[in-house]
């Protein structure tokens, strides 16, 4: 299960420039190594199905096998690596074209409306953290790694919508969506810097939304994101 609601950064890029020359003496090794990983994969550096072999990753990162496998249990529980019985590591498989379509049939039927519902509930603090989950501030302040912008972006995405989610109240609808890893498969999709530009700015129409406690502007606002987001997408399976 993803982690939710405790908005993390690439601390593995932004600090050590993880992924270029190994990585250094971090804070916290298993964490570093995990960031790193997880930024290859959003970034596709790490293939859809890819076999990962824990070997060549501690000798890539500079590291022993114990945080590797760590990290790849970990993404294990975000569905973004598969561990086959004599066989190891692999990235788990793109989804489908089908897969896709029922994702975001799942989303338009409840997250907007779960959306509208959060008006009411959220207070002014949950309302910054959600503004800072957004990204939009991050927007005018990139740094110069476009792969970890990427995969921080996946993450903060992550936390944005499931902060709605958690304001609204049902904790059924939260799970059900959070169970599918829905963000972190569709940022696999297409690594290109519109997924996130785009996004943003549709991030901030619902902060705007929130601002003004205007429900129906909010519902509707989630409602055009996701269905814009999924327009982003569609292209990919037509090649």
């Amino acid at each position: 299960m993803m982690a939710r609601t405790v908005l993390t950064t690439d601390a593995g890029a932004d600090r050590n420039g993880a992924g270029a020359s190994g990585i250094q003496r971090p804070i916290s090794l298993a964490n570093e190594v995990y960031e790193t990983i997880f930024s290859q994969l959003m970034a596709l550096k790490i293939a859809p199905g890819a076999r990962i072999t824990v070997d060549n990753l501690a000798r890539e990162l500079g590291v022993s096998q114990t945080p590797i496998r760590e990290a790849l249990g970990r993404l294990e529980g975000e569905g973004l690596v598969h561990k086959t019985h004599l066989i190891g590591f692999s990235a788990a498989p793109q989804i489908s074209a089908r897969q896709f379509g029922e994702l975001y049939e799942l989303r338009l039927l409840l997250e907007p409306h779960a959306t509208g519902r959060a008006v009411g509930q959220m207070t002014d603090d949950m309302l910054a953290t959600l503004a800072e989950a957004a990204g939009v501030m991050g927007r005018r302040a990139k740094s110069g790694d476009e792969r970890a912008r990427y995969s921080q972006f996946a993450r903060q995405d992550a936390v944005f919508h499931d902060l709605i989610l958690q304001s609204a109240g049902n904790e059924l609808v939260r799970e059900t969506l959070a169970h599918q890893h829905t963000h972190f498969h569709i940022f696999r999709l297409m690594f290109h810097s519109r997924v996130t530009e785009e996004a943003l700015e549709e991030h901030e129409a619902i902060i705007t939304a929130f601002e003004a406690r205007n429900a129906a502007a909010a519902e509707a606002a989630m409602r055009i994101h996701i269905e814009r987001s999924r327009d982003r997408l569609l292209p990919v399976f037509d090649e």
